[in-house]
């Protein structure tokens, strides 16, 4: 008969240290449960690490059901002077994200139907680019054009839990992006009911991949 030896809570909680902080992008409770022990309490640990992280310089943050490590917020300015000056978004392109974000998945064809001006193809190759947007699949219709949908990066880069946090009808207008006299029949659609449109046949080769590892592109960074 064999045994299988489990580690500790303590040295479960070093474990997943380790693996998030050598961890290229965001990890899920799966992902880690795949590299530790069968058995293993993930979900004890992470929590015992986001407690005892809470008020330090780094923090355990949680962001679309997947977990990193990050500078606190409030240490942010620390950084200003050594982070790369980020790519901006052309208004274009933030209004094609936005439509995208509340109407997923879409055509090419129904984003320029919302905008009410033709869409330039470099507009949807940034944000693809960037990885806020993926291809969702194609719809049953003549054609079978290509939807989009957003990614789990889009979540992170705008600090949202998941699709059900981005701003409904009454928070848009108490920020002035929405105009108080909607025209008649006018709808901001709820991102929360996302979900596959029924119809839509997913495209081969655009499901998420395994998590990539900054170890494992040393050689790589390096022949680069």
């Amino acid at each position: 008969m064999t045994l299988t030896f489990i580690p500790d809570h303590l040295e479960i909680e070093r474990r997943i240290e380790a693996l998030l902080f050598a961890a290229a992008a965001p990890l899920s409770r799966e992902e880690l449960a795949r590299r530790l022990p069968e058995g293993s309490d993930v979900s004890g640990a992470l929590t015992a690490l986001q407690e005892r992280y809470r008020g330090r310089g780094v923090e355990l943050d949680c962001v679309a059901g997947r977990y990193r490590f990050r500078t606190a917020e409030d240490l942010g300015f620390l950084m200003t002077e050594e982070r790369e000056e980020p790519r901006r978004l052309s208004k274009a392109a933030l209004e094609t994200l936005a439509i995208i974000a509340y109407h997923q998945p879409c055509t090419r064809a129904e984003i320029e139907s919302v905008r009410g001006v033709s869409l330039s193809k470099g507009t949807l190759d940034v944000l693809l680019e960037m990885g806020f947007v993926k291809l969702r699949g194609r719809r049953r219709t003549p054609g079978r054009p290509v939807t989009y949908g957003t990614t789990d990066r889009f979540l992170e880069h705008f600090g949202l839990a998941g699709l059900y946090d981005l701003p409904g009808v009454q928070e848009m207008k108490a920020a002035g992006l929405l105009d108080l006299s909607m025209p008649v029949g006018f709808e901001v659609p709820d991102p929360s009911r996302g979900g596959d449109e029924e119809g839509e046949d997913m495209l081969p080769g655009i499901d998420d991949q395994a998590p990539e590892f900054a170890q494992d592109f040393v050689n790589e960074d390096a022949e680069s």
